[in-house]
């Protein structure tokens, strides 16, 4: 599979407006901003809109990375649960990033509304769904630990569950109508577009090669070219490049997968997910699905569609569809793609303040729309206007992940096992 992804169902039904425009001389300007994703974008708006000086350099395509390659679940916080947040950060700490996360949502389908940017938003809401009854326990837990945050969350039994899903194979959900879903690449080329109106200079093919403080200013090398910047973020998440000058990669990289099928008849439609909610499993290899804009079923897993596990990745995606609903079994899918998802082994994002007046932004762990959003915009406040209170965390000087190589191989090697003996229900 090619860098573009050909059969990525996201790419294959959006068609962006233009394209970012190629690097061709040198620029000075307030906020440098290294990756066009939803953190990138949303903190080139942010910067634009508040009339400052931004210039994004995306090596790829806008939404190149895990944005363009999302499952396009708007979530309300972490995928950790309240109480293991505030365990590892502090009460403090802990319900300051809880509460900005929950109004994560707020921020993305607000702007979405004010940029009327056409991504097919859905606000009905997400479905956490119970696998298994060990799963159902752990979502009667999280539905204890988010209502005690304040959370709107309600828990659902079985038989509501396979109303909503359409679907029997599960042991109940926790419904959060906070959140929703969207075609994940519109949104952040939306963005991107946004912020171009508003004034931000967004060059794509523009890879940076090396960055460096000369006791004032930010200098980043791209295409031959020089951007010199009062203030620097990187926004690569789990497509960093190896830019010198710039942390080196820590983080997990894990892969997940997705397929989609043919937009779904009338008929298969007013049964299968007919409210319109983003699902995703308890199951400790996590699956998702989902209906896009157009009545198509995606289907997703961990796994790399780009590795030797691929033909297993597929074949148990085919399983899977038919255990969920037995009527769509033999169905094929049109569109099968994969991203990386950057993870850290506490499941926090990070925010590393590595010189004067730059940060790099990593970390989500799977959770990118909602927090890339409210992270970018935040950063692009905290290092323009000195609002250091903005962030969701805490800056920290450094971050280190071990043995990380290893964790990825045990990750997909784990995926690939799973895949191979069960078609077992999300």
């Amino acid at each position: 599979m090619t860098s573009d992804q050909p059969g990525n169902l996201w790419r294959a039904s959006h068609r962006a407006v233009g394209d970012a425009p190629a690097l061709r001389g040198d620029i000075a300007t307030d906020l440098l901003v290294i990756g066009a994703g939803f953190t990138g974008c949303s903190a080139a708006l942010e910067g634009a809109q508040t009339g400052a000086g931004v210039v994004v350099l995306e090596a790829g395509s806008i939404g190149h990375g895990g944005s363009g390659r999302n499952v396009g679940l708007v979530n309300a916080g972490l995928w950790l649960p309240p109480d293991r947040i505030i365990g590892t950060l502090g009460q403090a700490a802990g319900m300051r990033l809880i509460d900005a996360l929950s109004a994560a949502p707020d921020a993305v389908f607000g702007i979405i509304a004010a940029q009327g940017i056409d991504c097919g938003a859905v606000r009905n809401g997400t479905l956490h769904l119970a696998h298994a009854p060990s799963g159902l326990r752990e979502l009667e837990d999280r539905f204890r630990q988010g209502n005690r945050a304040g959370a709107p969350l309600q828990l659902l039994d079985a038989g509501e569950t396979a109303r909503r899903t359409g679907s029997d194979a599960f042991y109940g959900a926790l419904f959060d109508p906070r959140g929703g879903t969207i075609q994940p690449l519109a949104y952040c080329r939306g963005l991107a577009q946004a912020a171009r109106s508003a004034g931000a200079q967004i060059f794509e093919n523009a890879g940076v090669s090396r960055v460096w403080h000369d006791g004032t200013d930010w200098h980043a090398a791209s295409q031959g070219h020089s951007i010199r910047a009062r203030h620097l973020i990187v926004a690569t998440n789990a497509y960093a490049d190896g830019i010198r000058g710039v942390p080196g990669q820590q983080f997990v990289p894990v892969h997940f997968s997705q397929f989609a099928t043919a937009p779904l008849s009338e008929a298969q439609r007013a049964h299968i997910l007919p409210g319109g909610e983003g699902c995703w499993d308890t199951d400790l290899v996590m699956s998702s699905v989902r209906l896009d804009g157009d009545g198509r079923l995606v289907i997703g897993g961990c796994g790399n569609l780009a590795g030797p596990g691929a033909r297993l990745h597929r074949r148990w995606a085919a399983r899977k569809m038919a255990t969920l609903y037995p009527a769509l079994a033999g169905l094929p899918f049109t569109h099968a793609w994969e991203g990386k998802i950057a993870m850290t082994a506490d499941h926090l994002p990070k925010v590393v303040a590595f010189g004067p007046g730059a940060v790099s932004i990593f970390g989500y762990s799977g959770r990118g729309i909602g927090p890339g959003t409210l992270f970018g915009k935040c950063a692009a406040q905290a290092l323009l206007y000195g609002k250091t209170d903005a962030l969701p965390i805490d800056p920290i000087a450094q971050h280190r992940e071990g043995l990380k190589g290893a964790r990825t191989a045990f990750y997909e090697i784990g995926a690939t096992a799973t895949h191979a003996i069960r078609p077992s229900p999300i």
